[in-house]
């Protein structure tokens, strides 16, 4: 089995409710509802947010002690238009807008949003990577 891979990404949050409805608001499907936790498919993994409670129960840390923001997560778009309406989409949804998209050193075009508890996405357009035609890397 190769191990270089991930199955799950879970993010703290302090409102599952209002995490929940947020990315509803920008598209996203939950495939699993619980109490303390959602989660969504993501091509092969799945994705979750699980409260900042049940979060510190299942590490045996203390809520404090889990931060956030100090990683990105990212989603890469075909056009810097679709950057533009993802970025545009999400601030509606109530993200906070964190550096408006623009064209990068590295080539492409990026810009970034913190969503309700704070968690970094960067909506991006990397010419150097083709994508499917549902969004997937190739």
């Amino acid at each position: 089995m190769k191990t270089n891979r991930v199955s799950l990404i879970t993010l703290g949050v302090k409102d599952l409710a209002r995490a929940r409805a947020f990315y509803e608001a920008i598209g996203w499907e939950p495939s699993g509802v619980e109490d303390k936790v959602v989660f969504y498919d993501m091509n092969g993994m799945k994705f979750g947010f699980y409260t900042l409670e049940g979060l510190a129960n299942d590490t045996g840390r203390k809520v404090e002690d889990l931060k956030t923001g100090a990683m990105t997560l990212a989603q890469c778009f075909p056009t810097e238009a679709e950057v533009d309406a993802a970025y545009e989409a999400a601030l509606a949804a109530g993200a906070t807008a964190v550096a408006r998209p623009e064209k990068v050193f590295w080539g492409g075009y990026s810009g970034y949003i913190a969503d309700p508890d704070g968690h970094l996405w960067e909506y991006a357009m990397n010419p150097f990577w083709d994508l499917d035609e549902d969004g997937h890397l190739k």
